[in-house]
């Protein structure tokens, strides 16, 4: 029996989505042994993520004619490839090439969110589109929850490099999973669109990017709140394995379960919300109070996560529903603000500079560590910022509503 159109692209996009996530985010998870090897502080990490978050800019900011060449299932294919060039340039001793390879990495992950978009947006029932765009964006979430219950007995049973092979083994097989898909779902692309290669080095690729941004009076907003949650949430997936390691004492495979609890309450509560979003409406008015939610969140972990595993866990799931599970009904929100002929552009617009968020995030803590040898203040900061830009938001919209003819 033939499957229902958006059913193809759900399963598609998940899919891909959920190994990409589960590839990308195993990195930090690896952190400790990886900077060990390497000789340096575990906080450094951060560099590895701040390189993977470049390769996903560059990727938005110039990946866009690759999309309109290939279509978007050939191009998520690609972007795996990446991915696993990246990985196999991690699995030798660090340096850098495996700083290229945490960038591969990132330009094989950027291809997701625009790919993904231009994909549903044309298949999903417009009464349910944020649930369909939060359920696909779970599989980022999921993804994280299967690298934490795995990574670390890959580890103990196959020694850092036998995991990073199995790890890019699952990357390869996806590929042939959705090649199935692509016949039904490739069918807007524009093959007579050359140059795209050359595109990837292109200023102009780049800028053009940035002008879509004047589509819809509500992107601007849109696009500072997912360059705020981006910095926090980058933070999040980056140092929450070390942070648990060195401050809370876990041992590794507790660091990669708590990182599961997290994933898993980020999966639950991103597809609670887009259902609860199609139900209420309002969608940036409920991110914006998400923001609020996310920086008492992390203020809690801070507060009472050592008073016991237990605490620990638990606020690990709040962080995850509140800090890591935004997205869904951020993405179908601007799906429904853009036009629909530039959906994978605005998408990859908007993604652009909060990846260049996900960069400034992970640094930014890494420096602040350093200085302060405190992780309690370094995620504070990081929480804060985002409450203020939460507030801030809330102020520009109230005044928006109280100016007739404007809508937030």
């Amino acid at each position: 029996m033939r499957l229902p159109l958006w059913v193809s692209a759900l399963v598609a996009t998940l899919l891909v989505q959920t190994v990409s996530s589960f590839a990308s985010l195993a990195v930090p998870l690896l952190g400790p042994p990886l900077m060990a090897r390497a000789g340096l502080a575990p906080e450094s990490i951060g560099l590895v993520s701040a390189m993977t978050s470049g390769g996903i800019c560059w990727c938005l900011a110039c990946g866009g004619p690759m999309l309109g060449h290939h279509g978007p299932v050939r191009t998520l294919q690609l972007g795996l490839v990446c991915m696993a060039l990246g990985l196999l340039a991690l699995s030798q001793p660090l340096g850098l090439l495996g700083l290229l390879g945490a960038l591969a990495i990132g330009f094989g992950t950027g291809h997701n969110t625009p790919a993904g978009s231009q994909i549903l947006v044309r298949a999903a029932p417009p009464r349910h589109r944020t649930l369909i765009f939060s359920i696909k964006q779970a599989g980022v979430p999921l993804g994280g929850a299967l690298a934490g219950l795995a990574v670390a007995p890959l580890v103990l049973s196959q020694g850092l490099s036998g995991a990073l092979w199995t790890i890019i083994g699952i990357v390869l097989l996806t590929i042939l999973l959705v090649q199935p898909f692509r016949r039904r779902l490739d069918n807007d692309r524009a093959p007579e669109r050359r140059g795209w290669a050359r595109a990837l080095l292109s200023p102009a690729a780049a800028a053009h990017s940035v002008r879509v941004l004047r589509a819809h009076p509500s992107l601007p907003l849109l696009t500072g709140l997912c360059a705020s949650f981006s910095v926090l949430q980058s933070c999040l997936m980056a140092f929450t394995a070390t942070y648990a390691i060195t401050r809370h004492g876990a041992s590794l495979a507790e660091a990669g379960r708590i990182v599961a609890v997290m994933q898993l309450a980020s999966m639950a509560g991103r597809i609670a919300l887009g259902g609860l979003a199609d139900r209420m409406g309002h969608a940036l008015r409920h991110l914006l109070l998400q923001a609020l939610a996310s920086a008492l969140a992390v203020a809690l972990l801070v507060a009472v996560g050592g008073e016991g595993a237990w605490a620990l866990y638990g606020c690990a799931a709040l962080v995850g529903v509140t800090a890591i599970g935004w997205n869904g009904v951020h993405m179908a929100e601007l799906a429904r603000v853009s036009p629909l002929h530039l959906v994978s552009d605005v998408t990859s617009a908007v993604g652009l500079f909060g990846f260049v968020g996900s960069i400034l995030g992970p640094l930014a803590f890494t420096l602040l560590v350093g200085w302060t040898g405190s992780y309690d203040l370094a995620l504070l900061v990081m929480a804060a910022q985002l409450a203020l830009f939460g507030l801030a938001g809330g102020v520009v919209t109230a005044r928006a509503r109280g100016r007739p003819g404007d809508s937030p």
